[in-house]
């Protein structure tokens, strides 16, 4: 459909995908949106619907050249095959220690904060939560991420590094943010330099130690009997960078009065409706979408209900955040909290490729059973003993007598609508 001018409504720093939302709904919410961005970056093709096909260079100084996510074909095969042993769901479970000592930490933090009654950003709290857990899972080495008297020289260079991608509006070429770009090397020389030293020792541990280490870094150098070679340890740093980035930081939700009926019940049937919890908060708010050029001369087209089109030359842009809230598959709850869609014989109603969080196929996350692992361990932890109270946007509307005012679907009336973690959740806790 031909748009010449399209104005809409976008609050202050909202995420870019909620901006092709509402540009998708004013053109009546097609499956495929043309958005032209020349001559600032190629013209990109928004994916909606789950029914099309699924089809990464501008973050190379976080991920690094060689990372999983850009790599394809045999390069790309090679890689997997190299990390996948440890992201085994059968061998996470051996580095559960690892998880729940972290994780202790973390609930450490928040003892503090309820009794003190400070304010404080949930998104910093579990990011370095998240953090912790994945240098020790992954490396075996700690960072002291969630150690407020430890400032780590590799986590301030990469939280900075990682800022100037977070703060952007529009992936620009490098040659109009020259300033950025070159801050943006500086700091991925000072990670690397880092990572290149972990991953040369625990090579080296490797080849000298009886008992060797079982974080996932160690048993993806296992390939390299006598020598690593300074390819090796450039894509070991890349997927390192690459799995630092993409994480998942745990939502507590309502999950508490689910956890607490099911007292006396097995594990299992708990940790099911908490999995459950997990999944909607993903479906509703995914980490992030899936972006693929297609090179010019490919010949990739797909059926849209105007007519067959051409991909070639454009990048195609999986907007997971509109795929998964498709009134199509969802209802009228699409834009709803509903956990209870998963379980059982409901979830059989849902398209498998409506759901993407992780995006799916065999290059799917690699690191998804991890992070859905450690998400369902911290929601139990916190969900029984917390109560979260959000303050400014997003914060509870109450009534006369304080108490909370629900609206026509039972849930909490809110005084602004926290449409993205804009203020990185600023809340209070109280142990209830």
């Amino acid at each position: 459909m031909p748009v010449s001018r399209m104005w809409f409504k976008r609050p202050q720093s909202t995420e870019i995908d909620l901006a092709f939302t509402a540009m998708n709904d004013a053109l009546g919410q097609p499956p495929l949106m043309f958005v032209d961005l020349r001559p600032f970056s190629p013209p990109m093709v928004i994916v909606r619907s789950h029914h099309m096909p699924q089809v990464y260079g501008h973050m190379v100084h976080v991920t690094g050249p060689t990372s999983i996510l850009a790599a394809h074909g045999e390069d790309w095969k090679q890689l997997r095959k190299r990390f996948n042993p440890g992201f085994a769901p059968q061998h996470l479970l051996t580095l559960l220690p690892c998880i729940l000592e972290k994780s202790f930490v973390f609930l450490d933090h928040l003892d503090r904060f309820a009794h003190n009654g400070q304010s404080f950003s949930l998104v910093d709290l579990t990011g370095n939560l998240t953090f912790d857990i994945i240098s020790g899972v992954v490396m075996d080495f700690d960072f002291g991420a969630q150690d407020v008297h430890r400032s780590s020289e590799f986590i301030r260079a990469y939280h900075e590094l990682f800022q100037t991608y977070a703060s952007e509006q529009m992936d620009l070429p490098w040659y109009l943010t020259p300033r950025v770009e070159w801050k943006r090397r500086q700091l991925a020389k000072r990670v690397r330099s880092t990572l290149e030293e972990i991953v040369r020792n625990t090579f080296a541990n490797r080849q000298t130690q009886t008992t060797k280490s079982r974080s996932i870094l160690s048993l993806s150098l296992q390939y390299y009997a006598n020598e690593l070679t300074a390819k090796a340890v450039s894509e070991a740093c890349d997927q390192l960078s690459t799995l630092g980035h993409d994480t998942t930081n745990p939502n507590p939700s309502n999950v508490r009065d689910k956890l607490l009926s099911d007292e006396g019940k097995d594990l299992i049937h708990r940790i099911t409706y908490t999995s459950a919890a997990i999944k909607e908060a993903l479906r509703l708010w995914p980490p992030a979408g899936t972006a693929r050029m297609v090179q010019p001369g490919v010949g990739v087209k797909v059926q849209a209900p105007h007519g067959e089109y051409s991909l070639d030359g454009v990048m195609v842009y999986n907007c997971a955040i509109m795929i998964q809230r498709d009134p199509k598959v969802f209802g009228e709850t699409a834009n709803d909290f509903v956990p209870e869609r998963w379980l059982h014989e409901a979830s059989d109603q849902i398209p498998v490729p409506a759901w993407r969080a992780f995006e799916r196929g065999p290059r799917n996350c690699i690191g998804q059973e991890l992070a859905t692992l450690e998400a369902r361990i911290v929601v139990a932890l916190v969900a029984r003993r917390y109560d979260f109270i959000k303050v400014g946007v997003g914060e509870l509307s109450l009534d006369d007598a304080d108490k909370p005012i629900e609206d026509t679907k039972g849930r909490f009336k809110v005084v602004s609508e926290m449409y993205s973690p804009i203020d990185g959740m600023v809340m209070r806790v109280r142990i209830q």
